[in-house]
């Protein structure tokens, strides 16, 4: 339950900010059908990689979900860097350190700056990987 809590906080946020850029740009969710544009557009993909579930008492009331939320940013292939760094720069302003979403009576921190991972070329795209850590405490 709380892993959909979590990913309905980082999505909604995410595809609010998506939406209102212009252009706008379109996310692939996971586990959802998603065609890429078909002119070669930038578009991004959105994963919640849970960490494993703790609790810090021995009552066990507390439960501390944890994890990575990674947004990947695809371009085309042999455009360079500079738009997918400056939508990660972006990204950076819309999950600064220790955010605070409230979602289904969950709060979900940003417990890392956002991450740049090494990019990764494909035939036709190359993605950048971005990311940041999550904590969200149940008591």
């Amino acid at each position: 339950m709380s892993d959909t809590l979590i990913r309905a906080a980082f999505e909604t946020r995410l595809a609010a900010w998506a939406d209102a850029r212009s252009p706008a740009l379109p996310i692939a969710y996971e586990d959802f059908s998603f065609s890429p544009p078909e002119d070669d557009g930038t578009y991004l993909q959105a994963f919640l990689m849970p960490a494993r579930t703790t609790s810090d008492d021995l009552e066990g009331a507390h439960t501390s979900f944890q994890g990575v939320f990674q947004v990947s940013i695809v371009t085309k292939a042999g455009s360079g860097r500079a738009e997918a760094s400056g939508i990660a720069d972006e990204l950076r302003q819309l999950f600064p350190n220790n955010l605070r979403l409230d979602w289904g009576g969950l709060a979900v921190f940003v417990i890392s700056p956002l991450s740049t991972a090494a990019a990764l070329a494909g035939d036709t795209t190359s993605t950048l990987p971005v990311s940041i850590q999550y904590r969200a405490d149940t008591f």
